[in-house]
């Protein structure tokens, strides 16, 4: 049977987003550590442990202790890569909205409060919207008492830059 060839995707491909907040980065350090302190010396001695059991071809827990180690070094790697080029995200000017500020829009009916953070923070359904979303682009250099169109359900409404903090 042949498998369809599937062309990527607008999110196929999307770069790292290395904006994070300080108490993000110094959560992400401690799991480095951990992983490098803790967790990769016992998977080498496990590896180690089950390679003197024998033929290395049949010895399935060796192979499969292995990946797992492999894995950990791919993920202490990815990490390390992460921490050396984050930015951390620190806002400074409180007149236009930035990465890291909290911004109040209301379009004279309902108010909404979203926090504006890197995207790998995000939670919408508390209100931390990443910057690259839609909505966040869209509020990024604006000042209060601007207007923007924001569409949520297939519906176009307007709202106003209340407060930037």
């Amino acid at each position: 049977m042949r498998l369809p060839i599937r062309k990527g995707g607008k999110y196929t491909f999307r770069e790292t987003d290395y904006h994070l907040t300080p108490a993000r980065y110094q959560e992400l350090k401690q799991r480095l550590d951990y992983f490098i302190k803790i967790k990769r010396p016992k998977e080498a001695a496990e590896v180690q442990r089950l390679a003197l059991m024998g033929d290395f071809s049949e010895n399935a827990g060796y192979q499969l202790a292995k990946g797992r180690l492999r894995g950990l070094n791919q993920r202490i790697i990815d990490l390390e890569k992460l921490l050396s080029r984050a930015q951390i995200i620190s806002p400074q000017n409180s007149t236009q909205v930035d990465i890291g500020h909290r911004v109040t829009i209301t379009n004279g009916l309902e108010e909404r409060s979203f926090l504006i953070l890197g995207a790998s923070e995000t939670n919408p359904s508390s209100g931390v919207i990443s910057h690259q979303s839609p909505l966040g682009a869209n509020l990024l250099g604006k000042k209060v008492g601007d207007k923007i169109i924001w569409s949520r359900s297939k519906k176009d409404s307007d709202w106003e830059i209340k407060d930037i903090s």
